[in-house]
């Protein structure tokens, strides 16, 4: 057992190293203090760690900015993936500014979601946060219009495969958030949303028009992502619709967190509840604050919290998850299984859980090409 009575497992070790690495990236900075004897780190299981979860580059900062001793080979590892990481970043800012220019002179109202936003608000050096995605937000009305600037843009429309018909697009979106478009000139792949979650009765009234907050993303190039409020209420159903099975989510959300006081932390809980998260918010913080201490300034919310059996199974599941050998969901047998039962937890409402499973049964029509 840990500390915090916290049980031990085989990769146990490796994984609380990439925890503590990520907490020394937040915006509000590492407490300075050294970190745990490493003598007996495996640092192939650590590396294998560090690339699934996306967070090598806060690994590599983390341990060099303290000048942890680690074999050649592992450094040399982290500092290549860092300096990749660093570059697609680099690419990533100059592709969003250059679709915001487009979008604006189009007339499309957009946000960004996540990426080098999220980087710069919650993040040291936001360069070394991991992102393939741009993620776009815009109006379901403004589909079409955005479908085709993306098209003279250079992107290619990549899920769905079936068809490029204007109708079978529009079909798709109805039952999921969003599309997948690739260029072949560029890694990055452009997610275009029409909705912030898969479920239209989850976080409905947050979309393109909810309040807004414009983010310096680098010098000269500001770009528009959700107001405080609404940003928290997303990246807890973002991280809730996947499960938490990725590290960088829950250090993404913890991290914003970071600089804010617990009075704070729990209007933004209360105000993701009349926005509709549910139970999403609360698994997203009990998550933060196990891994985190996010709570630690609010004991009160976090037994309120887990006074709720939901809560507690919804922690329970995230955390198998999250800290689980890494693979892919869809690399073992029934390995999505939590994320189709998870959300019926969300919300008690009987006419949410009839949307999940329509929205489920529809998702599942648009993998089979219906």
């Amino acid at each position: 057992m840990d500390q915090r009575g916290r049980k031990t497992l085989p990769g146990y070790a490796e994984f609380r190293l990439a925890v503590e690495c990520c907490r020394r990236s937040f915006a509000a900075g590492g407490d300075g203090a050294a970190f745990e004897p490493i003598d007996g780190i495996d640092w192939e299981r650590f590396l294998r760690l560090v690339r699934f979860h996306r967070v090598e580059g806060f690994a590599w900062d983390s341990l060099f900015s303290a000048e942890v001793g680690i074999p050649a080979a592992a450094g040399a590892s982290l500092r290549a993936a860092s300096s990749h990481i660093a570059a697609q970043s680099l690419l990533a800012r100059a592709e969003c500014g250059r679709l915001f220019d487009r979008f604006n002179e189009a007339g499309i109202p957009l946000l960004f979601l996540k990426g080098v936003t999220l980087g710069s608000l919650a993040y040291r050096h936001p360069a070394l946060k991991s992102a393939v995605d741009i993620d776009l937000l815009i109006d379901p009305l403004d589909l079409q219009k955005a479908a085709h600037l993306l098209r003279e843009s250079g992107y290619r429309l990549e899920t769905p495969r079936s068809s490029t018909k204007d109708d079978a697009l529009s079909t798709w979106h109805r039952r999921s958030k969003e599309s997948a478009w690739a260029d072949d000139s560029t890694p990055l792949q452009v997610d275009l949303h029409t909705r912030v979650a898969d479920n239209p009765r989850l976080i409905a009234d947050i979309d393109v028009h909810s309040p807004r907050q414009s983010v310096e993303v680098a010098s000269g190039l500001t770009l528009p992502t959700l107001g405080p409020d609404e940003l928290f209420a997303y990246l807890a159903v973002h991280g809730a619709a996947s499960v938490w099975y990725r590290l960088k989510w829950a250090s993404d959300f913890a991290a914003l967190l970071s600089v804010k006081d617990g009075e704070e932390i729990h209007r933004l809980y209360t105000r993701s509840q009349a926005l509709g998260a549910g139970r999403a918010a609360a698994q997203a913080l009990l998550l933060a604050d196990w891994l985190f201490a996010t709570l630690a300034g609010n004991a009160a919310l976090r037994g309120d919290l887990l006074r709720d059996r939901a809560n507690r199974l919804l922690l329970k599941r995230a955390l198998a998850m999250i800290s689980r050998e890494p693979s892919e969901p869809t690399e073992r047998a029934l390995g999505t299984l939590p994320m189709h039962w998870t959300p019926f937890l969300f919300h008690d409402r009987w006419d949410y859980r009839l949307s999940e499973i329509a929205g489920q049964a529809g998702r599942l029509l648009n993998r089979l090409g219906f």
